[in-house]
């Protein structure tokens, strides 16, 4: 996806939309909501909250609903784009101009914002904490070798995981012993193994 810094330069983009996603901009930004780029795209925002995006694919163009499943879709016009995977991403999906009804648009908008004001939202719900397992190489370096076990210890659970991850991958003893190599400086100075990725 081409990075774009602006609505225009998206629309632009997605030339064979152009009408169709200058006509839903128009509607949108008739109501209170603030325009902001977030992922290359147009994202719709109240109090910093992400409410709407649009978008524009091959074969079609909509608005996303960040917490559309909280919509009464009265019209039948919502879809989950990713069923079994999104929760709360809903889909307004047309296929040409003609089938944007601007009062019908605008409904979904305003109800869209009424239940942004009312907090309505879904919670990511986190995975329960798995009990850390230390592979046996790891353990044996750690025990071999007195500075390593604090630090590894004071690291956060996350990036303890992402080395006892790193060394399991390896399938070769080699491997795991080139990676224990590596990590042992980074674990004593504090540092995350994906640090430099964040």
């Amino acid at each position: 996806m081409k990075k774009v810094h602006s609505v225009e330069e998206y629309i632009e983009t997605n030339f064979h939309f152009e009408a169709a996603l200058t006509l839903l901009r128009a509607i949108i930004n008739t109501t209170t909501l603030h325009e902001a780029i977030k992922w290359s795209a147009p994202v719709y925002t109240l109090n910093g909250k992400n409410v709407i995006g649009l978008g524009a694919f091959k074969n079609h163009f909509s608005i996303w609903f960040f917490n559309g499943v909280f919509l009464k879709d009265k019209h039948q016009l919502l879809v989950n784009a990713q069923e079994g995977k999104t929760k709360a991403l809903r889909q307004m999906r047309f296929e040409s101009i003609e089938d944007v009804n601007k009062d019908v648009v605008l409904s979904y908008l305003k109800e869209a914002i009424e239940n942004e004001k009312q907090g309505k939202e879904i919670k990511p719900v986190r995975n329960t904490k798995k009990a850390l397992v230390i592979p046996k190489e790891l353990k044996n370096l750690m025990a071999s070798t007195s500075t390593l076990r604090l630090p590894f210890e004071k690291l956060t659970p996350g990036r303890q995981r992402e080395y006892c991850e790193y060394i399991k991958e390896a399938k070769r003893k080699a491997t795991k012993h080139s990676r224990l190599e590596k990590i042992a400086p980074m674990i004593v100075a504090g540092i995350g193994l994906n640090d430099q990725y964040k």
